[in-house]
């Protein structure tokens, strides 16, 4: 899998990404990224990418002809249906569902906004889809873009080791992580489950599903409705609702 990122700031997505696992994914030849400066095509001898909007208003825009050129530079060289996406916060939120999605493609383009925005019209033109962390506005697409990057790497086989699983981590199966511990013991008090120090791997596999659904419950009980459940797992959930709410809901 490769991705190229059209940024202004290359060294940000460069540094941003060479370390930890998507830096090892990097130094097997598992993904690529390259990061392409935008600055690269355009005809201003001050290599400016930006001017003030037409209708007035605070802030720049990037101007589209050296968008469109950097994008179309790297479509040279990745193929025709290579995957663009636009970090925008007017885009859909991303979340596991679509960095699985992602992680069957070969080829990414990330288009990486600064300023005010880009000029619509290589919006337009180009039609990517547009990807959103979340309903706040960040400075420009680069945390966005190496945030995408990191979560759809992890999934391509064989970049994270055995002992790195994303099998049962938050939102793999619709659900959030259970519990983790490790040594001391005890710790202020604060004793790790005797279940998990049994040596009974069907027990703490029925332990580990449990403290999902709890943890899910009490921290973002919107992801239950989603989720596949067994007929005793949703009898749990009935059980904590009771909890919480007296028999009252």
């Amino acid at each position: 899998m490769r991705f190229y990122v059209l940024t202004l700031f290359t060294e940000m997505i460069e540094q941003g990404l060479s370390h930890s696992v998507i830096g090892r994914g990097i130094e097997k030849g598992l993904i690529g990224v390259e990061a392409v400066d935008i600055r690269d095509f355009t005809k201003d001898k001050h290599r400016r990418v930006d001017d003030y909007g037409y209708g007035g208003g605070a802030g720049m825009i990037m101007q589209a002809p050296p968008v469109y050129d950097a994008y179309m530079s790297v479509r040279e060289r990745a193929d025709e249906g290579a995957r663009l996406l636009y970090m925008s916060p007017q885009g859909k939120v991303f979340n596991q569902k679509k960095a699985e999605e992602l992680s069957k493609e070969e080829n990414i383009i990330i288009l990486c906004g600064h300023y005010e925005g880009i000029d619509q019209r290589v919006i337009d033109e180009l039609q990517p889809e547009e990807i959103s962390l979340g309903d706040f506005v960040l400075t420009g697409g680069e945390l966005g873009a190496m945030v995408v990057i990191d979560a759809v790497s992890r999934l391509v086989p064989g970049v994270l080791n055995k002992e790195e699983s994303f099998e049962d981590e938050s939102f793999s199966d619709g659900l959030l992580e259970y519990p983790q511990y490790t040594r001391p013991c005890d710790f202020m008090g604060r004793k790790v489950p005797d279940v998990l120090l049994s040596g009974h791997h069907e027990n703490v596999a029925k332990w580990r599903r449990r403290q999902k659904i709890i943890n899910t419950f009490y921290k973002r009980p919107d992801l239950l409705a989603s989720a596949e459940l067994s007929e005793e797992e949703k009898r749990v959930i009935e059980e904590l609702k009771n909890k919480q709410y007296g028999g009252i809901y």
